[in-house]
């Protein structure tokens, strides 16, 4: 993959185009587009490796694009919130994005969290291995089942749709069952960078708990150590 493809959509022109400056300079090919409406059209229309939204826009907001668009695709989405929009920017984490920036960025910001983004979403992508590897990368805990080589997940033979960062996150409890991880440890090891907002992990953990547990209440598998963490626990 030598180009890869960053669909800005933002309805702030001004915006947008600074950050076509900054992500052109990196070698990267920029679509743009001003509402959820424009972007979605757009995605139908190009092989998009990587999507950066605005929660504010008219026609349609980001946050109601990130679940359009999650139903079809698991592409990367790095939300671009103004710090007065934390309910709509948990809103948008809890659909489907994977990471924020807030407004007014920093470029240097922006552009590790995009280079950090597209990196695991390449891992994902390349996996390799034939029927007989896949079951030597697979961690089982009762009915639930993690793939590394097919990068699936399944609940009692059901398969479970999973975005890379919540795959991620996951591989590591089900790795370590029974060890309890902070969320600073979560995030460093899972976005390989040191912890400054961690609240990211919390929405994640959540939105993983929903996807495979029967009753996220009271869960089976994926628990909370007040205080302390999240663990897997053992079968």
């Amino acid at each position: 993959m030598n180009t890869y493809n960053i669909l800005v959509v933002e309805d702030e022109k001004e915006i947008a185009e600074a950050i076509e400056i900054y992500l052109k300079n990196q070698g990267y090919n920029i679509i743009k587009a001003s509402n959820g409406q424009e972007g979605l059209e757009q995605i139908e229309k190009n092989e998009i490796h990587l999507a950066l939204v605005d929660i504010m826009m008219p026609i349609m907001d980001g946050t109601s694009m990130i679940i359009k668009l999650r139903e079809k695709y698991n592409f990367p989405v790095i939300i671009l919130s103004a710090k007065n929009e934390e309910v709509d920017k948990i809103m948008g984490l809890n659909v489907g994005a994977d990471d924020y920036v807030n407004k007014p960025f920093k470029p240097l910001e922006l552009l590790a969290r995009v280079n950090s983004q597209l990196r695991r979403y390449t891992k994902y992508l390349n996996f390799s291995g034939d029927a007989d590897d896949n079951k030597e990368d697979a961690y089982v805990i009762g009915g639930l089942e993690l793939n590394e080589n097919t990068r699936s997940v399944s609940v009692d033979g059901v398969n479970i749709k999973i975005t890379p960062i919540e795959f991620k996150i996951l591989n590591l409890l089900m790795k370590n069952p029974g060890r309890v991880f902070s969320s600073e440890e979560i995030y460093e090891k899972v976005w390989n960078e040191t912890a400054i907002n961690t609240d990211t992990v919390m929405v994640h953990i959540r939105n993983i708990r929903e996807k495979i547990e029967l009753d996220s209440k009271n869960p089976r598998y994926l628990k909370v150590v007040w205080g302390v963490g999240y663990k897997i626990d053992k079968a």
